[in-house]
């Protein structure tokens, strides 16, 4: 009998050695939300599309910002997933307290900050899209009034508001933002009524930071102007959709996978790619966008990507007035991360 016990450790040992790659992906909405969880799965099947047998992937949608994860999380690591990927901000502990119990699997949380030795953190540098779109809407707002469905008051959300707020102004200085929090990621009523109220309060173009594509939808019903978010809503809004502030996760999660092949893989790592990595990436503009328009925004673009233009480049005062970046300064990546101030032109106070 230990001979037997012997030979079946050694055959399933030789079987995770030979096997394909487990990769499992746990998703806070829909893979058809047609946004964040959408983008997110389309990283997943490019790769399976990279690396054919040599991969085995899983994802698990829906899954709350609470209890529910770390249960999630630690069923898949007990079915011997080698990486795991866990893609929304409130996935963080329960992502660490896993990585504790299972020091052999590995995993990466999308948007968080923290790290352990089996764990690393991802995110793009959205904001600089952000601050892109937001130099359209600056342009092309004839209330100097914009608005903004935002989910959570968490430093991913909030540096997108104030880069899109800044974008704006650096062209039209008379640009403010109206915020409503929705309190959600995914839920298209309360993103629709988030969208229609700020219409009531003036808005003419619309942004959002949530996952489905209704501000789009409800500005396409408007006759107004929006940006998708995370993916291309253009097919929801053929004439409202400027343009779209999305990610292209794939190249990343198969530098990744690549990684964890040839044992390269490392955790207490931090990535934050961007326009010039090619993970933030702008969807061709509608139109709509007069030529002129599209020249600045391209410039700025391309300034962007050559490092000679920092949405978070001082002088900064918040919306209070008070200067928190001086002149010849620019908030490093790192602060960014942690921001929890509006910019002056943001009409919001942060709920407590």
């Amino acid at each position: 009998m230990f001979f037997l016990l012997a030979l079946l450790a050694v055959l399933d040992v030789a079987h995770a050695a030979t096997g394909p790659l487990k990769v499992a992906f746990v998703y806070v909405g829909p893979v058809a939300d047609g946004g964040w969880s959408y983008e997110h799965n389309l990283g997943r099947l490019a790769l399976e599309h990279e690396f054919g047998a040599k991969i085995e992937t899983t994802f698990v949608e829906n899954v709350p910002e609470s209890a529910d994860a770390e249960r999630v999380i630690r069923q898949l690591a007990a079915k011997n997933y080698d990486l795991i990927f866990t893609t929304s901000f409130g996935f963080m502990e329960p992502t660490l307290k896993v990585a504790k119990l299972f020091p052999h699997a590995h995993f990466e949380h999308a948007t968080g900050y923290k790290t352990a030795a089996n764990v690393v953190t991802y995110q793009g540098r959205i904001y600089e899209g952000a601050y892109l779109v937001g130099v359209l809407a600056g342009r092309m707002s004839k209330t100097n009034t914009l608005g903004y469905v935002a989910s959570f008051p968490i430093p991913e959300v909030i540096r997108n508001i104030d880069a899109f707020t800044l974008g704006a102004r650096s062209v039209n200085p008379k640009i403010h933002t109206k915020v409503v929090w929705a309190d959600t990621w995914y839920d298209p009523g309360k993103e629709r009524q988030a969208a229609e109220a700020l219409i009531a309060q003036g808005a003419d173009i619309l942004c959002q930071n949530t996952d489905s594509p209704a501000v789009v939808q409800v500005a396409e019903e408007k006759g107004m102007h929006a940006f998708g978010w995370d993916s291309d809503m253009s097919k929801y809004g053929p004439h409202a959709m400027l343009t779209a502030n999305t990610e292209n996760w794939g190249a990343y999660y198969i530098d990744e996978v690549r990684k964890l092949q040839d044992g390269t893989w490392s955790g207490n790592r931090q990535m934050r790619w961007g326009l010039k990595e090619g993970l933030v990436v702008l969807t061709p503009l509608n139109p709509a966008v007069p030529p002129d328009v599209a020249r600045l925004f391209e410039s700025k673009k391309q300034a962007i990507i050559a490092g000679t233009l920092a949405p978070f480049a001082g002088p900064i005062k918040d919306n209070a007035g008070t200067l928190k970046v001086p002149a010849q300064t620019v908030v490093s990546i790192d602060d960014l991360m942690s921001i929890n101030w509006f910019v002056d032109g943001v009409d919001a106070v942060l709920p407590q």
